[in-house]
């Protein structure tokens, strides 16, 4: 239905001669609010929907016949229109803000073969729209969580980069922070950290409904049925290397302000300093363990998320499509926990070296692989896997809950439905 149309109402409904605003208050009182949103064409224009005809008069006192549109049926048995009446700068008017309305007003949804993968909603158009809105509500959950456990990835990484001195857990490690530092050292590494998981959320779940919806329509559905583990974990893979590239300089300069709360003010100082000091180098230092760490923890979060999210609508015996809005949130939430803890595991020790080989001096002289060779060697095996761990499945169970569940309800709000892949066989 198109914003216009009240305003066109009005205009074609001339008999109202006292302003805009009293003529809105006319027809609401006389016709309803409804009435607001018909749409107008003349006599002369053919419409195949339901309509019905009146007479009204502009100021001057000239008749106009009129057709609202009414519903989407058959042309209704309407009168024989009144003859000849003289045309005014009106018909222009009223016949511009008719092809105003149908302009504006939004696509019929596709059927047939042609109209691309089964998805939450049959007939959803997988055009540029959708995968902008699919990027802004990744970008959008992924900064929103990320922004929200800054403190806990403070404290984190502060565990990982001196497991001797904070050693006490998470809970003792907040405590050590504040008492040491002040509760404003929580929230180190904030601006870097917003910005960069915008970036990264926009690139990460917005490639993922790509490649996944893009694999379907190349294989065909019950092909990419058989095979969508291979497409979560492919798409999974590509859209995070694409998201790295933009996260690793931010992610550089956070874990250098949260080693070192002296070395930089804020975001761009930090920017400017590690610039002056490495290079661009030094921004993509740890752009292997970023992969090493982002790629294994993406596919295993996008792959358990959606394996997980089939299962429990199974059990229920039920679709997305059939399920409120409420009851798809709590199955995001929910498989987004078990995703979120399963990629945290799998995930920690390319973190726990990201960590360190981002501290200054860290893994001696060399080339990345060199350093990472030192200080994997010097941490060990067990430590790189353990240490930090729990507070980590704390942080990323509960962010890959969030950002699920957020993702869900910005495309909803935006007016899209995340991919879910569709058993052709029971459709």
């Amino acid at each position: 239905m198109s914003l216009i149309s009240p305003l066109c109402t009005l205009f074609s409904l001339v008999q109202y001669n006292g302003g805009l605003i009293k003529g809105f208050k006319q027809v609401i009182a006389e016709e309803g609010a409804g009435a607001l949103f018909s749409s107008t064409v003349w006599e002369s224009e053919p419409f195949p929907r339901t309509v019905w005809s009146g007479t009204r008069r502009n100021l001057r006192g000239r008749a106009y016949r009129f057709f609202p549109v009414r519903g989407n049926g058959s042309l209704s048995q309407s009168p024989a229109p009144p003859h000849p009446i003289f045309p005014t700068k009106m018909d222009s008017l009223t016949a511009t803000f008719a092809a105003a309305n149908a302009l504006t007003a939004p696509p019929a949804p596709r059927t047939g073969p042609g109209r691309g993968p089964v998805a939450t909603s049959p007939g959803v158009v997988h055009d540029l729209t959708y995968f902008l809105k699919g990027a802004a509500a990744g970008g959008i959950c992924c900064s929103i969580t990320h922004g929200a456990l800054t403190p806990v990835d403070v404290v984190k990484t502060r565990v990982q980069l001196d497991p001797v001195k904070y050693n006490g857990g998470l809970i003792k490690g907040f405590k050590q922070v504040i008492a040491e530092e002040g509760a404003g050292a929580l929230s180190t590494g904030l601006g870097a950290t917003v910005g960069g998981y915008f970036i990264q959320g926009w690139f990460k779940f917005g490639g993922v409904e790509f490649f996944k919806i893009k694999a379907v329509s190349a294989l065909g559905e019950e092909k990419a049925w058989d095979n969508k583990q291979a497409i979560y974990l492919a798409s999974a893979a590509a859209a995070e290397t694409i998201a790295d590239v933009f996260l690793c300089p931010l992610e550089a300069v956070r874990i250098r302000a949260v080693s070192d709360p002296t070395w930089s003010s804020g975001l761009a100082d930090g920017f400017g300093k590690m610039y002056a000091a490495e290079g661009v180098g030094g921004f993509y230092a740890g752009f292997g363990p970023i992969l090493l760490k982002q790629v294994p923890y993406t596919m295993a979060k996008f792959a358990v998320q959606g394996n997980t999210a089939e299962a429990i609508y199974s059990s229920m015996g039920t679709s997305p499509s059939q399920m409120s809005s409420g009851g798809n949130l709590t199955v995001s939430l929910s498989s987004g926990v078990i995703a979120g803890v399963a990629a945290a595991i799998i995930s920690h020790p390319a973190d726990t070296l990201l960590s360190k080989v981002n501290k200054a001096g860290a893994g001696g002289e060399g080339t990345i692989m060199v350093r990472l060779a030192n200080i994997a060697k010097e941490t060990g095996f067990v430590k790189l896997c353990t240490v930090g761990l729990m507070p980590r499945c704390v942080m990323i169970g509960t962010l890959t809950a969030g950002q699920f569940g957020i993702f869900d309800t910005v495309m909803g709000a935006l007016g899209a439905s995340k991919f879910h892949f569709t058993d052709p066989t029971k459709k």
